[in-house]
Protein backbone atom coordinates (compact mmCIF):
# COMPACT_ATOMS: atom_id res chain seq x y z
CA UNK A 1 0.00 0.00 0.00
CA UNK A 2 2.70 2.43 0.71
CA UNK A 3 4.47 2.33 -2.27
CA UNK A 4 1.09 2.67 -4.35
CA UNK A 5 0.62 5.77 -1.97
CA UNK A 6 4.02 6.74 -2.73
CA UNK A 7 3.63 6.73 -6.47
CA UNK A 8 0.32 8.59 -6.73
CA UNK A 9 1.94 11.56 -4.53
CA UNK A 10 3.97 11.71 -7.51
CA UNK A 11 1.71 11.64 -9.72
CA UNK A 12 2.08 8.74 -11.65
CA UNK A 13 -0.68 5.83 -12.46
CA UNK A 14 -0.66 3.64 -9.26
CA UNK A 15 -2.50 0.42 -8.27
CA UNK A 16 -1.27 -0.83 -4.62
CA UNK A 17 -1.36 -4.60 -4.96
CA UNK A 18 -2.80 -6.54 -1.15
CA UNK A 19 -3.45 -9.94 -0.30
CA UNK A 20 -6.26 -11.06 1.45
CA UNK A 21 -4.47 -11.19 4.81
CA UNK A 22 -3.25 -7.20 4.75
CA UNK A 23 -6.56 -5.73 3.16
CA UNK A 24 -7.02 -4.17 6.44
CA UNK A 25 -3.72 -3.01 7.43
CA UNK A 26 -3.61 -1.87 3.23
CA UNK A 27 -7.08 0.32 4.09
CA UNK A 28 -5.74 1.87 7.49
CA UNK A 29 -2.52 3.11 6.13
CA UNK A 30 -3.91 4.56 3.02
CA UNK A 31 -6.54 6.28 5.41
CA UNK A 32 -3.69 7.28 8.03
CA UNK A 33 -1.91 8.79 4.84
CA UNK A 34 -4.54 11.30 3.56
CA UNK A 35 -4.90 8.97 0.35
CA UNK A 36 -7.68 6.65 0.71
CA UNK A 37 -8.41 6.75 -3.00
CA UNK A 38 -5.42 4.63 -4.32
CA UNK A 39 -6.85 2.43 -6.11
CA UNK A 40 -6.43 -1.32 -5.07
CA UNK A 41 -6.43 -5.16 -6.07
CA UNK A 42 -6.81 -8.09 -3.89
CA UNK A 43 -4.96 -11.08 -4.26
CA UNK A 44 -5.08 -14.55 -2.51
CA UNK A 45 -3.24 -15.04 0.82
CA UNK A 46 -0.56 -16.89 0.77
CA UNK A 47 1.11 -16.03 -2.69
CA UNK A 48 4.53 -15.48 -1.75
CA UNK A 49 6.30 -19.19 -1.65
CA UNK A 50 3.62 -21.32 -3.61
CA UNK A 51 6.14 -22.11 -6.46
CA UNK A 52 6.53 -20.74 -9.91
CA UNK A 53 3.93 -22.29 -11.63
CA UNK A 54 1.66 -20.63 -8.80
CA UNK A 55 2.92 -17.01 -9.28
CA UNK A 56 2.84 -18.01 -12.87
CA UNK A 57 -1.26 -18.30 -12.79
CA UNK A 58 -1.57 -15.30 -10.15
CA UNK A 59 0.32 -12.84 -12.65
CA UNK A 60 -1.95 -13.68 -15.81
CA UNK A 61 -5.24 -13.42 -13.13
CA UNK A 62 -3.51 -9.78 -11.93
CA UNK A 63 -2.80 -8.39 -15.17
CA UNK A 64 -6.09 -7.41 -16.49
CA UNK A 65 -6.96 -6.52 -13.24
CA UNK A 66 -4.29 -4.19 -12.73
CA UNK A 67 -4.76 -2.59 -16.19
CA UNK A 68 -8.59 -2.18 -15.22
CA UNK A 69 -7.61 -0.95 -11.94
CA UNK A 70 -5.44 1.79 -13.69
CA UNK A 71 -7.77 2.84 -16.12
CA UNK A 72 -10.52 3.28 -13.59
CA UNK A 73 -8.17 5.66 -11.60
CA UNK A 74 -7.65 7.94 -14.47
CA UNK A 75 -10.37 7.92 -16.77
Amino acid sequence: MRDGVFAARKGLPAVAVLTEEFRVQGEFIAKAVGMPGVPRVIIEHPCAGTGSANLERVARELAPRLIAALQEGHS
